[in-house]
């Protein structure tokens, strides 16, 4: 049987958009509806193989393994992944050129069936592997450090396909993400190519990073300070309460165990608090006083630094 060629059947070329080939379909439709064409049998039959024709290219599954394997594609059954691994063929139906169908139905003086345990023994595809597709996605911190599901879009249009990503919670700035088979498929068979994501991550006012896990800056009254206090805290792993110990000065560090950020399914590390004990940066003659107060009780400090020369 004749490969048919649905874009030839509605007029338009094999790069027409979406919208081109919905637009060819009604037009033509119009024009060849059995109600304004009564009793010609021709049109009727140009009616259906029209119908038929949009039917397959307004589905974007259908359109693709029609793109790339024919009408071999759309039939019930059909394997694409191991059609590739075996040989390929594109819309010119070169399957049954070649005397090959992967439904297993011989009478082409071979064993279809022996060509197909081997097909599937040997693996992989051996064709030519495409080459990795390369893209940034860009995340807020607080994306990154919590992970979940993220959208984003793939290819230009009108083949643009949506892909939902599933991030790692704790993800860095500059990790890689590899998407197994997400960058496309070789024209001509062989392995499909991956997508890999490089991860931006965005600056955060008070949580970064070191080498020990997840670091905080906890903004701290004056009087939390010296009289000591407890603090609701915000943690990757559920809200705490965090002890402030009377006395405590900007710059102290506390260290929350199992309380920081997952990295790529490892258990939570530890959350390092950096205490900021705030100063007003402005106020009248009473907080003044208040302050020249709090200066006489403190030690002398100036005292307190090395000589260097």
């Amino acid at each position: 049987m004749a490969e048919r060629d649905f874009y030839r059947a509605l007029g338009v070329s094999r790069s027409a958009s979406a919208d081109e080939i919905k637009k060819a379909y009604r037009k033509l439709a119009r024009d060849l509806h059995p109600d304004r064409n009564p009793g010609d049998a021709a049109a009727e039959e140009r009616f259906k193989s029209v119908a038929e024709a949009y039917g397959v290219l307004s589905d974007p599954k259908k359109k693709a393994l029609y793109d790339e394997f024919g009408e071999m594609g759309l039939r019930e059954g059909f394997d694409p992944d191991l059609a590739r691994r075996v040989g390929g063929a594109g819309p010119s139906g070169g399957f049954e050129d070649i005397g090959f169908d992967p439904f297993g139905r011989g009478g082409f003086g071979f064993d279809v069936e022996e060509v197909l345990r081997q097909a599937r023994a040997r693996g992989p595809a051996r064709g030519p592997r495409a080459r990795d597709v390369e893209a940034e996605l860009q995340l807020d911190f607080l994306e990154a450090l919590r992970g979940g599901e993220h959208e984003l879009w793939i290819g230009a249009a009108p083949e643009q396909r949506r892909l939902k990503v599933r991030i790692p919670p704790g993800i860095r700035d500059g990790e890689k993400l590899r998407l197994r088979g997400q960058g496309g498929i070789p024209r001509r068979g062989g392995p499909a190519a991956d997508l890999v994501l490089t991860l931006r991550v965005g600056a955060h006012p008070s949580l970064w990073y070191e080498e020990d896990g997840l670091h905080l800056r906890l903004p701290v009254r004056p009087l939390e300070a010296f009289d000591g206090a407890k603090i609701g805290v915000s943690t990757p792993q559920g809200n705490v309460t965090v002890r402030i110990p009377p006395g405590s000065r900007s710059g102290q560090r506390l260290r929350l165990r199992g309380k920081g950020a997952k990295h790529r399914g490892s258990e939570p590390g530890d959350l390092v608090v950096h205490l900021d004990v705030q100063v007003p940066t402005q106020g009248d003659a009473e907080l003044r006083k208040a302050l020249e107060a709090l200066d006489a009780q403190l030690p002398e400090i100036r005292g307190q630094l090395p000589k260097l020369d």
